[in-house]
């Protein structure tokens, strides 16, 4: 299409791509696959259920060249997504500069090291292993390289959203770091230069999400530090979710290794076993988004 004069202006969704807007000298063009979604006017509402999808299954081929591993399969009623982004060869990524209309969706570093640049904060950065971004609604961004292998967890909502084109802007454009994007402010969270601190005898390094978005969200890398078991109260928010970064542990009565994911129903009371000494887990919780809203 670009040959025939046309240009990207819009893709969704990110991880399986099913219709893409494109314009050009000839006017705008849009192309859907038959039976594609529409975009839902409003946050979604929320469905809670028990989810754990465990590490293996095939990941589809999503935008610029990345690779997305579905970790929310029944999306909530919609309201969340939740991909294992794996870029399996290292260098320039072919991305460009864009942004997306959504409540909310930050990334975290699991493996290797990603270059990228956001609208407003400056020269581009490395997010390395245990790091994290809190990409703010409508902020223009976009990925330079990475590592071969790089994989990232990213967590949106609502599920279905645009990830839109800025054909005009230029990255870097300069520094404004206290911008405020739609009550949301980008968050840097660099693990290397975060302490360890208890957490119900385990370990966690906290990161500033809550202040960044408002009180929509919270996150924590939890790793066991020589406790055997972890237990957390009843959430009265919406998500809770959990992604193993390494390690194993029993989740009731489900056992769960590297790369599973889960979800609990908020108000409910759950607790992590017979924990390894190398187990890590990625904990995100947000709060009723429809509230909130």
């Amino acid at each position: 299409m670009r040959a025939a004069g046309f240009r990207l202006d819009a893709i969704y969704p990110a991880d399986e791509p099913h219709t893409a807007l494109l314009s050009g000298a000839a006017g705008s063009l849009r192309l859907t696959k038959p039976g594609a979604l529409p975009l839902p006017q409003g946050m979604p509402r929320f469905e809670p259920e028990f989810v754990l999808t465990k590490a293996g299954a095939s990941p589809a081929q999503g935008r610029a060249g990345m690779l997305y591993r579905d970790l929310i399969p029944n999306r909530l009623g919609g309201r969340y997504i939740a991909s294992h982004i794996v870029i399996p060869d290292g260098g320039p990524v072919a991305d460009w500069v864009h942004y997306h209309r959504l409540a909310l969706q930050m990334i975290y570093v699991r493996r290797g090291w990603v270059r990228v640049v956001y609208e407003d904060q400056g020269e581009p950065f490395i997010m390395n292993e245990g790091d994290m971004v809190l990409q703010p609604p409508g902020i223009r961004h976009r990925v330079l390289e990475s590592s071969a292998g790089l994989e990232v967890v990213e967590i949106s909502a609502p599920a279905l959203h645009e990830t839109l084109a800025d054909h005009q802007m230029t990255l870097p454009n300069g520094r404004n770091s206290a911008r405020d994007f739609s009550g949301q402010s980008l968050l840097r969270h660099i693990a290397a230069e975060t302490v360890w601190t208890d957490f119900n005898g385990a370990e966690a390094q906290e990161t500033e999400m809550f202040e960044a978005t408002g009180g929509l969200a919270d996150v924590l890398t939890l790793r066991s530090a020589g406790a055997s078991s972890i237990a957390f109260k009843p959430h009265d928010g919406d998500l809770v979710f959990g992604f193993v970064l390494d390690g194993t542990a029993q989740l009731d009565r489900e056992g769960i290794g590297p790369a599973d994911a889960f979800v609990i129903p908020p108000g409910e009371s759950w607790s992590l076993s017979a924990l390894s000494h190398d187990f890590r887990l990625l904990h995100i919780t947000t709060a009723r988004l429809d509230a909130a809203a």
